[in-house]
């Protein structure tokens, strides 16, 4: 892993809590982690949250922008509004003066705007939003792509999927030999849906990736697979439903462990434990999700994102960087294409 000064580009205005947890965030991460940043938004607005938190001796440049996408607005409105914070972060990692882009605002724009102005990998069809999932096994994440990019879905995208998770698990999870699943309502693999007995025959047939077989739901948290492809209609689903039970976990136990003296005694001597649960199971302590596919980095957060979900972005992106997973993705999209050329000439 090359281990690089990242800069990365922050849509300061996009969030439900934005302009002031997105700095709060961008001041810890610049203060922990080895990156610059470049705050992209409404000037005023940036320097009087900068204004109210210390920040002395770190490197935060502020860019200016006109507007933000609202959550309410249709995506396409990245066209309508070029001087937007969104587009105005793009713009940065187009020109190279950014490695990457994170944005806890309308997670559509951020992808029309990726689209846009920073493109598609050579080979790859349709990106992919890609994001880690806590395990039942303590450290380690499985990466489930696509959950929510791509509603509708053919079996060569979902092929492309599996192999942008496949290096993304080797290089940034230090998987050696990845175990890919595919999401079904079975393990046979003569189950499912046309497009997952298609996309399972080319999965199979595919020697860059590691598949195993297909995951049913309930072992996408086992730790039996590392990455798990599905069509984003399908993800988004997973993806919503596992952080609502996250969610209820960690509201049943703060409700439930300090009832009575003993669960109050109990909740003191537990606190670490609980903290670690909390770290586990919480999406919040992932950062947010990578988009995959685009030619540059593109972390897409949580809307309800507080400045600890964007350190924890912020995060992700530098760890996409230093292990430069868009190069890697572009090798292996480009042996895809060399053998699929090669099976089309022999076909003739």
């Amino acid at each position: 892993m090359a281990v690089t000064r990242a800069k990365i580009a922050l849509d300061a205005m996009g969030g439900d809590y934005a302009p002031e947890e997105i700095v709060i965030g961008a001041i810890r991460a610049s203060q922990e982690l080895d990156v610059d940043i470049f705050l992209v938004g409404d000037r005023q607005a940036i320097e009087d949250c900068l204004n109210r938190h210390p920040h002395q001796g770190i490197n935060l440049t502020i860019v200016d922008a006109e507007g933000v996408v609202e959550m309410e607005e249709d995506a396409v409105v990245v066209r309508r509004k070029p001087k937007a914070s969104i587009n105005g972060a793009m713009n940065l990692v187009k020109e190279k003066q950014a490695d990457a882009v994170v944005s806890a605002g309308h997670s559509g724009a951020a992808m029309a705007a990726a689209l846009l102005r920073l493109g598609r990998l050579k080979g790859i069809d349709r990106p992919a939003i890609g994001t880690l999932f806590p395990t039942m096994v303590p450290g380690k994440s499985v990466i489930v792509l696509d959950v929510g990019a791509n509603v509708d879905c053919k079996p060569k995208y979902l092929e492309q999927f599996a192999l942008m998770g496949t290096v993304y698990s080797q290089y940034v999870l230090g998987v050696d030999s990845p175990k890919v699943g595919l999401l079904n309502i079975g393990e046979e693999s003569n189950k499912g849906n046309t497009l997952a007995l298609q996309t399972h025959e080319l999965l199979q047939s595919n020697p860059e990736i590691p598949f195993v077989g297909n995951a049913e739901g309930r072992d996408v948290l086992s730790g039996n697979f590392d990455v798990i492809v599905c069509d984003g209609f399908v993800g988004n689903i997973v993806l919503k439903f596992a952080e609502a039970v996250g969610e209820i976990l960690l509201s049943i136990v703060k409700e439930e462990l300090p009832r009575g003296w003993r669960g109050k005694l109990g909740a003191i001597i537990l606190a670490p434990n609980l903290k670690r649960i909390k770290q586990r199971v919480d999406h919040a302590e992932h950062g947010g999700a990578l988009l995959f596919g685009v030619d540059g980095v593109c972390v897409i957060s949580h809307g309800s994102s507080r400045s600890g979900s964007i350190f924890n972005a912020i995060r992700l992106a530098k760890e996409a960087i230093d292990n430069q997973v868009s190069v890697r993705i572009n090798s292996s999209t480009s042996l895809l294409m060399e053998r699929q050329k090669t099976e089309e000439l022999q076909n003739i």
